[in-house]
């Protein structure tokens, strides 16, 4: 049951009805979508407000403008075979995705969907956005070209899992981002919605806690 943000059962002579066609034409269809989904706990009422609904709306404006930071470093995927990968940042966030992979795959397959879209929010807000690409700002200010390129193709890698993972949950967006950005994404299909589930990735991943360790600093 969808009540209102203070748990109450909505209803026309109190005055606390929300109409999702409304929020809709205001914060996006998907920010709908991504609110209710993340909500959905087995057993629970939803407590639906309109700043929950602007909060995924924002989440959606991040992804957005990591499409568009990719886009200015010109983050291409040209095949990079993941085993080769050196650089201890861009093995941590391979790890990282591996660990959201398994988890969203797990909440699914149990029905635990608002677990799958919370597991998703905060790889990619918090792991992906927050801290793997202001730390990709640092590696491109060096002069390794080799580690340049290993990063900017593990950015398109690991931004086009977390699009395809994202689609079951906010598909008008990332439907959009798969036609409008082509060229910085690994693409196995003409649509997001055929393309390949995630699949695990083969690397070295025993660097991973040292990241962590400094993370949590």
């Amino acid at each position: 049951l969808v009540r209102d943000e203070k748990g109450q059962k909505m209803s026309k002579s109190k005055g606390n009805v929300i109409d999702p066609l409304i929020l809709m034409d205001e914060f996006g269809a998907d920010s709908l979508r991504m609110t209710l989904c993340s909500m959905a706990a087995q057993g629970r009422d939803i407590k639906l407000s309109k700043q929950r609904v602007e909060g995924y709306r924002n989440f959606i404006t991040k992804i957005w403008n990591a499409v568009k930071l990719c886009e200015v470093n010109k983050c291409i995927y040209e095949g990079f075979d993941v085993k080769n990968t050196k650089n201890i940042f861009n093995l941590w966030i391979l790890n990282e995705l591996e660990i959201c992979r398994k988890k969203t795959e797990q909440s699914i397959e149990n029905y635990k969907f608002n677990d799958a879209a919370n597991e998703l929010y905060k790889f990619t807000w918090s792991v992906f956005c927050d801290w793997y690409l202001e730390i990709t700002k640092v590696i491109y200010s060096k002069n390794d070209e080799i580690i340049i390129s290993e990063t900017k193709q593990i950015t398109s890698l690991v931004l086009t899992k977390i699009l395809i993972m994202l689609h079951p949950i906010i598909p008008f967006f990332t439907e959009h981002v798969w036609d409008q950005a082509p060229n910085i994404l690994e693409k196995n299909s003409s649509n997001i919605s055929k393309s390949q589930w995630p699949v695990e990735l083969d690397f070295d991943t025993s660097k991973s806690d040292k990241v962590n360790l400094f993370i949590k600093l």
